[in-house]
């Protein structure tokens, strides 16, 4: 009897999807988008019908591709005046964080034709199918946990702001759920049955489509030739080696993958004795400095200026390849956020490995059908001279990496996270405790992290004095943290061994799981 296979994913419910899936002889492509599917259900604030993402699909046999259904910008903007387009003050205990809300902040969703597509394109069981746990979850409803009603509080201004969207969020006495409160969305239940038996066309020319675009009339870019733009892409992966590891990650137009590659092309000269030392610590934050000014400075060769960061990017392997890649991710409007991942595993000892956004939301409901609509387009990130400026009619890129491996010992493993642009950082650690330090996949993820901007370095606790010691020299700033916290990411992981054993862990830094699918002969 072997594993039909293994998940790991943000919420208990995603994953149990994933697994119903499993269990009825799907592969891990149909694991993948029933988790997908769930997860805009019971992880609301985090991924969205109304939102898009990535999937890697790396196949024991045949050749890997990547998904790209996320977000485009409208191809005919509207003048900012005739925008319905705000900024929300959002509290999260510590600090305070402005996000830009309202129609006017709404991309095109690549959600719902994303998914269908692969179903269409790599599944085994009906879409139906792989649909009813979600729709299930929306109907009968699901207990709201400690860290979404986290989230609920740090979003109420967004959620807020819109009536259908703040009834959505309340209990039937008009009070705010929270932890342990039921979430019911039966309009949402509604769109998953429509979509099981009529695919993407209902939400592209159908009476939902009418209904977006009669909420984006009042303030919003969108038009119908918007929703018959969006594609599906699908691209090679961005492949490199390191450590005897095949490492395959998100390609352009999107820029955290190639940050990833970035990374790890510089650690092939980290020099460490072990996991934690000095050396580790020290050569890991300038690493992370370097990676950070690429991505500030929108390209590899603007980030080696001083002498010794030149040494560094002369040592990257194929510099060509890289600079045509970072000059593709500088054309494509980049997307910081990075809200919730989902790797999968069959028996067979295929890989999924899917990340979703929705931003924070924008505080619009897609009316009739539960959708919350996702505020893309008010990252400010993405508009840095001032909002609105961004090229019309392009892919949106993003720093969602998901990511595969195959490790030089036999292990083939996905991977990938939430957690805004500390989302590479959180990937490239697991990914070198794996190949460098050759962790045990539960350790890779759990172990302590750091995270390097601006000069300042952001540590969790478990690093030896020493080599704290060490970082401080190296830093402008130390900041030491008194937890493990989702700020340095939620790294969702599954393995396969060469000998077909299933591994799966969820990071606990953001609630994750891992779980293994019943079994089955062979």
């Amino acid at each position: 009897m072997t594993p039909a296979g293994a998940v790991a994913a943000g919420h208990p419910l995603t994953a149990e999807a994933a697994l119903e899936a499993l269990d009825a002889g799907g592969s891990a492509a149909d694991a993948a988008v029933a988790a997908a599917v769930a997860a805009c259900v019971v992880e609301p604030v985090l991924a969205s019908l109304g939102g898009g993402g990535f999937l890697l699909w790396a196949p024991a046999q045949g050749a890997p591709v990547v998904y790209d259904f996320f977000v485009d910008t409208p191809l005919r903007p509207k003048p900012q005046s005739d925008l319905d387009f705000q900024a929300a003050l959002c509290d999260f205990g510590t600090a305070t964080q402005t996000f830009h809300i309202g129609r006017g902040a709404v991309a095109v969703p690549g959600m719902i034709p994303g998914l269908v597509a692969i179903q269409q394109e790599l599944a085994r069981l009906p879409l139906a199918r792989l649909l009813q746990p979600a729709a299930r979850f929306a109907r009968n409803g699901f207990e709201l946990s400690e860290l979404q009603a986290y989230i609920f509080r740090i979003v109420e201004p967004i959620q807020a702001h819109s009536p259908a969207l703040d009834t959505l969020f309340r209990s039937a006495d008009g009070r705010r759920l929270e932890r342990g409160d039921l979430l019911r969305q039966p309009e949402l239940a509604e769109s998953l049955d429509l979509m099981g038996r009529e695919g993407a066309r209902p939400f592209l020319e159908g009476e939902p489509a009418k209904a977006f675009l009669a909420l984006m009339s009042d303030g919003g870019h969108l038009e119908a030739e918007d929703l018959a733009a969006q594609q599906v892409r699908r691209h090679q992966p961005l492949q490199r080696h390191h450590a005897g590891a095949e490492i395959l990650t998100m390609p352009a137009p999107s820029s955290g993958g190639l940050l990833i590659a970035f990374a790890l092309e510089l650690s092939e000269h980290l020099e460490a004795e072990a996991f934690g030392s000095p050396d580790h610590l020290v050569g890991l934050a300038r690493i992370m400095a370097l990676t950070d000014r690429a991505r500030r400075e929108s390209g590899l060769a603007a980030a080696a200026g001083e002498a010794e960061e030149q040494a560094a990017a002369q040592r990257l392997g194929e510099p060509a390849m890289l600079r045509r890649y970072a000059q593709a991710v500088a054309r494509a409007p980049q997307i910081a956020r990075g809200t919730t991942h989902i790797s999968v595993v069959d028996g067979d000892g295929n890989l999924a490995s899917v990340s979703l956004s929705n931003g924070e939301g924008c505080g619009h409901l897609w009316p009739g059908t539960g959708i919350h609509l996702n505020n893309m387009l008010g990252e400010e990130d993405l508009n840095p001279h001032g909002f609105h400026r961004w090229p019309a009619g392009v892919r949106m890129g993003s720093m969602m990496a998901p990511t595969a491996a195959r490790l030089a010992d036999g292990r083939r493993v996905a991977l990938g996270s939430g957690g805004s642009n500390r989302l590479r950082g959180a990937i490239l650690q697991v990914l070198l405790n794996l190949t460098d330090f050759h962790s045990p996949l539960a350790d890779a993820v759990t172990a302590p992290r750091l995270h390097v901007e601006n000069g300042e370095a952001q540590v969790e606790p478990g690093f030896h004095d020493a080599s704290l010691e060490a970082l401080d020299r190296e830093v402008h700033a130390l900041q030491l943290w008194e937890a493990p916290n989702l700020y340095f990411g939620g790294v969702h992981a599954v393995a396969r061994t060469a000998e077909g054993r299933l591994e799966a862990i969820g990071d606990p830094r953001r609630g994750g799981v891992g779980r293994l699918a019943g079994r089955r002969d062979g």
